[in-house]
């Protein structure tokens, strides 16, 4: 793992995903080194090479410190192409010190992670007037969670720190995408079961991305093939929605 600090020129940058205003990328690259990730497509970055480093913006809390002196109040997405506690975090701490600099314009966040470290800042995310966190999950089978996503933090974990939050009575959702290929019907019932049960007020879903690269990684680690029929999706996405609506839970299609 290469790991190397550098200077940031910007913190905030405008974000085109509905209901957020900001982006806030404290890492260029991940540690989670998940199979279906959509960001080296993103950043054209070669598939082989995303999960062996990170690169550091050492100075973006005072680069943030400064654009919230001018920037209009709005909802800032932590974090979009990275995941802002990824091991490394545990180190360097700038989501943290991004957090402290937010909190004292009191701009409205949205944590998107698959870390239980994020329960390190409860302190913090508790004082912000508006806040939300959201936890990646994409199956409640940790034995696949492993293959696809093998330095993440253990689905127990996650679904333990979502509690934690929304026990304190901050909002809390879960992403469950991209929904595993492996999940069967009757299967859903029970995964939504358990989210609820940990405290979840909210489920963003989304189908697995099939672009050049990814189809065929999570092939590689499922040792699955994917079909790219997309009717055992749309009939995934009916029942859980119908599912949802039985069990009175807010779900959303992603985009």
């Amino acid at each position: 793992m290469k790991i190397s600090q550098i200077i940031c020129k910007t913190a905030l940058s405008k974000s085109n995903l509905p209901g957020l205003d900001y982006s806030l990328n404290p890492y260029r690259g991940c540690q989670h080194k998940c199979a279906y990730c959509y960001v080296p497509n993103v950043l054209r970055i070669k598939r082989s090479e995303w999960g062996s480093f990170v690169y550091v913006k050492k100075n973006i809390p005072i680069v943030l410190s400064k654009e919230l002196r001018i920037k209009k109040p709005g909802i800032v997405a932590i974090s979009t192409v990275t995941d802002p506690y990824q091991p490394v975090e545990k180190k360097f701490r700038l989501t943290r010190y991004c957090l402290e600099q937010l909190l004292i314009r009191d701009f409205p966040v949205c944590i998107q992670t698959k870390s239980d470290m994020i329960t390190r800042d409860i302190d913090l995310i508790s004082k912000f007037t508006k806040s939300e966190v959201m936890f990646s999950i994409a199956t409640i089978n940790d034995s696949e969670r492993k293959l696809l996503e093998p330095n993440a933090p253990s689905i127990q974990r996650r679904l333990n720190a979502l509690k934690s939050f929304s026990d304190l009575g901050i909002k809390t959702s879960i992403f469950f995408g991209p929904v595993y290929p492996t999940i069967k019907l009757k299967d859903l019932s029970n995964i939504i079961d358990v989210f609820i049960e940990n405290g979840t007020k909210e489920i963003m879903v989304d189908k697995l991305n099939l672009k050049a690269g990814i189809k065929e990684n999570v092939e590689r680690f499922l040792k699955f093939k994917i079909s790219k029929d997309l009717g055992n999706y749309e009939s995934l996405n009916r029942s859980l929605f119908e599912i949802a609506k039985e069990k009175n839970i807010k779900i959303v299609n992603a985009f």
